[in-house]
């Protein structure tokens, strides 16, 4: 058995000393330390050796396997530095053919238009927070002042996952959360995107994004929202900008209105951006309502507020003249180029 494996063993090394070729290494390394190979079925033939013999039998072989498998390391090192220097003498680096010109990507119209919202009202000393996307019906509608019989909670409007949670249909639920925790004053703009069940068109989509805006303090009146709203336009749209407070009705606030902005394209004249008009609407608002206050924990007694919701894409197609929502998600690159 020592003489048998001794052989194998030389067999190896000189099989090993004349590969020219990884192809040729692996064969080697097959045909001797293989499933079926020399050395395993050696190994196999263990039985035949009287018990006493046995350990110094099974030394023998893991040495012989472990020098086959040391000199298969080094030749394999060999012959791929062999193949690499082969490749290099072939191959020819010509320096003076034209770079590849990395083309780097830049912000999606909707983030340049988030930012800026958010650069504006950071000035002003808000904070920046957000909101879970898949919300609890208690949020996203009880505690803004929503009952289970509303309107607003219809199926067709909204996507429900079951009867206590749904995803979020604006991003309002953001101030009733940040109201419970009851760290006043607060003064908080919330962006995130929302989710409605719309048909898709030029002005529509299932999912967009709104950015949510809430002030709590004492003493904080409609006069501060619409200071506050007034230096937004301005800073947004343009120094002359002007503003308009239309009344309307929103279930979480009292009183509320929808805010027009006087066109930027023709300063009011009326045009065909803004239709003839000469005002474009961009977002609604209004006092937080006490029955919200209540449900989240604040005395409506002794704070006030004021809330308002802008909608992203909205901004987005305003400043930049897009007329078309669907542009946004289709990821034309020459569209996209163009910001």
């Amino acid at each position: 058995m020592e003489e048998k494996l001794q052989a194998i063993k030389q067999e190896a090394l000189e099989q090993l000393k004349m590969a020219d070729s990884l192809e040729r290494l692996n064969e080697i390394r097959v045909n001797f330390l293989g499933k079926k190979g020399q050395l395993t079925a050696l190994l196999k033939s263990m039985k035949d050796v009287a018990p006493q013999d046995r350990p110094a039998f099974g030394q023998m072989v893991n040495n012989t396997r472990a020098r086959i498998e040391e000199v298969l390391d080094e030749t394999k090192k060999r012959l791929e530095k062999a193949a690499l220097d082969e490749r290099l003498k072939t191959e020819v680096l010509d320096v003076t053919l034209p770079a590849r010109k990395s083309l780097m990507g830049h912000r999606h119209p909707n983030t340049i238009a988030r930012e800026e919202v958010e650069r504006i009202f950071i000035g002003m000393g808000y904070e920046v927070v957000e909101g879970p996307e898949v919300e609890y019906d208690l949020y996203n509608f009880e505690k803004l002042n929503i009952p289970a019989n509303h309107p607003a909670k219809d199926e067709q409007d909204t996507f429900y996952i079951n009867k206590e949670i749904v995803l979020r249909t604006q991003t309002s639920p953001v101030q009733a959360r940040i109201m419970e925790q009851g760290k006043l004053p607060i003064r908080v703009i919330a962006p995130g995107r929302v989710f409605r069940s719309d048909e898709v068109d030029a002005t529509h989509s299932p999912s967009f994004h709104q950015i949510e805006g809430l002030v709590v303090d004492k003493n904080i009146t409609f006069a501060d929202l619409k200071g506050t709203l007034e230096q937004f336009a301005r800073e947004l749209f343009g120094e002359n900008t002007r503003t308009k407070f239309r009344p309307h009705h929103f279930p979480f606030t009292e009183p509320s209105a929808e805010v027009d902005v006087s066109c930027f394209k023709c300063g009011g004249k009326g045009c065909r951006f803004c239709k003839g008009s000469g005002w474009i609407e961009i977002l609604g608002c209004g006092m937080v309502h006490p029955h919200v206050f209540e449900m989240c924990g604040i005395d409506p007694k002794e704070y006030t507020g004021f809330a308002f919701g802008v909608g992203l894409e909205r901004i987005a197609l305003l400043k930049y003249e897009i007329d078309d929502m669907r542009l946004l998600y289709e990821n034309d690159v020459r569209f996209l180029k163009q910001f």
